[in-house]
């Protein structure tokens, strides 16, 4: 039997997706599964001594979905809790553990030396925790496991040139993508009452990976370089058995819903047959491009309430050094689009990258202004993940230590592993200020923080006490729009 264990404890809570499609896929493999869900424990030391006191897994696996959250300047770092996590179950159960996540596989290394877990799986985790489990039971050919990750023998292990502990070694395999992604569409495996009463909402997917080329994101690091889609019918039918149990607002998990178009359009034209456009009220993640007429009309027919657009920035030496393909004319008409189609849009921006100035961050914000979303995130800082191109160009600089623009509240070498943002020098030694100023008052913007226990004025949703208690009191839907809403009361 296999225990998989939700450690995200983010209030508002989020709903574990990954654990309820991977818990389906092992039970239609003929294997016995059960979930412990941290979120939902009062005590989580006491829950997991409660539960290990009764049940003797064969494999205990870890859900890890945030490392930290992804803003400054609160940066709060999450994998010392999961450490610790692993470390109460090592006293409760002679069982392994393994680890896997989206957080867990952008970091996977480090992780597994902080946390001393016996494997890790990179990438999708159906595939690989069923051929795991079999691996343990008969053979222990661990090099047949998609994605996972293994220490090796102690000889294989280095030690530091001044004479240092032993580190450790890893062996990895390639992940488990396959170009179709096929899932469990019951969505019976955890408590989704709790968290859409508790979280406002339900997650689906129509596909995995991303293609893009974004300078600063994670997500390829994490999901594959590549789309990995799902037919339409099984979304269509993943959301008629929400919508059949009483799960009315829901989201989209992919990385950017509209890419491929032909695919999103081709899911809106399934949901459009099944009539599930008048039964089910979804929001979704967009690139500004592609996104045409024919594309937002299909997606209000679908059910779409509102849309989240990556749009960074409006100047086009901004957007270029980001790696974005739109342009400022795309964004406009992006706005106009969805007003035609009763859409409600939120854009994303990602104030403070290189070479960001007083002059390109009030370009940006004056366009939003002008031409009206419903609501704009002003996030400064870019959290800064190895191996993408802006932190390549931020720690190639001299003497990366000393760069007045990067931001961390740990002391001694750079070490992405801990929150790590940076935020354009240009912008002087107020740059939150600065563009507060800028935005002047403007309640369609969410504010950057001044400072880390600031409240009321960003978008950060780790406990949001004001969006926490606004779902418990009915609010449903995306985050951005519940506290748009609570802000024009």
């Amino acid at each position: 039997m296999l225990t998989l264990v939700n450690t995200n404890r983010m209030l508002p809570p989020i709903a574990p997706i990954a654990l309820d499609y991977i818990a389906g896929h092992i039970r239609r493999e003929g294997l016995e599964v059960e979930i412990l869900d941290l979120n939902m424990a009062g005590d989580p030391r006491a829950a997991l001594s409660d539960y290990f006191a009764k049940a003797q897994p064969e494999l205990v696996g870890l859900s890890f979905r945030n490392s930290d959250d992804c803003f400054w300047p609160s940066a709060q770092w999450f994998a010392p809790g999961l450490a610790e996590t692993v470390r109460t179950i090592r006293t409760l159960t002679d069982a392994p553990v393994v680890l896997g996540g989206v957080g867990f596989s952008i970091f996977a290394e480090p992780i597994m030396a902080m946390s001393g877990a016996d494997f890790g799986i990179h990438g999708d985790g159906e595939e690989a925790l069923v051929a795991l489990v079999r691996e343990l039971r008969n053979g222990r050919r661990f090099d047949r496991v998609p994605g996972l990750i293994w220490r090796g023998a102690r000889q294989g292990e280095s030690r530091l040139a001044d004479g240092g502990a032993a580190q450790p070694s890893f062996h990895r395999n390639p992940p488990a993508w396959p170009r179709e992604l096929v899932l469990p569409t019951s969505r019976s495996e955890v408590d989704n009452r709790y968290y859409y009463e508790n979280g406002g909402q339900l997650g689906f997917e129509t596909k995995r990976g991303c293609d893009r080329s974004c300078a600063y994101c994670a997500d390829p690091l994490a999901k594959g370089r590549f789309g990995r889609l799902r037919r339409p019918a099984e979304v269509a039918d993943e959301l008629q058995t929400l919508a059949v149990q009483g799960f009315d607002v829901l989201h989209t998990c992919d990385c950017e819903f509209n890419v491929p178009g032909d695919h999103a359009a081709a899911v809106c034209d399934e949901l459009i047959g099944r009539g599930l456009g008048e039964r089910v009220r979804w929001y979704a993640y967009l690139a500004v491009v592609p996104f045409g007429p024919d594309l937002a009309a299909k997606m209000a027919r679908a059910g779409c309430v509102g849309i989240n657009f990556t749009v960074d920035s409006v100047n086009d030496a901004m957007l270029a050094r980001y790696r974005q393909p739109h342009r400022r004319e795309d964004i406009i008409r992006a706005v106009a689009l969805c007003r035609e189609h009763g859409i409600r849009c939120m854009f994303d921006l990602l104030l403070g990258g290189p070479d960001e100035t007083p002059e390109t961050a009030a370009e940006t914000i004056d366009l939003i202004q002008r031409i009206g979303p419903d609501c704009a995130g002003a996030s400064l800082g870019v959290r800064l993940y190895p191996g993408t191109p802006i932190a390549q160009r931020v720690l190639a600089e001299a003497a990366p230590e000393t760069n007045p623009g990067i931001r961390r509240k740990y002391e001694g070498p750079i070490d992405l592993f801990q929150p790590t943002f940076y935020i354009s020098p240009q912008l002087g030694p107020q740059p939150a200020q600065l563009v507060r100023d800028l935005i002047a008052g403007d309640q369609r913007f969410f504010e950057p923080a001044l400072e880390a226990n600031e409240t009321g004025h960003d978008h950060n949703y780790n406990d949001n006490r004001e969006l926490t208690d606004a779902i418990r009191n009915g609010a449903r839907g995306a985050y951005w729009d519940i506290l748009r809403q609570l802000r024009s009361v």
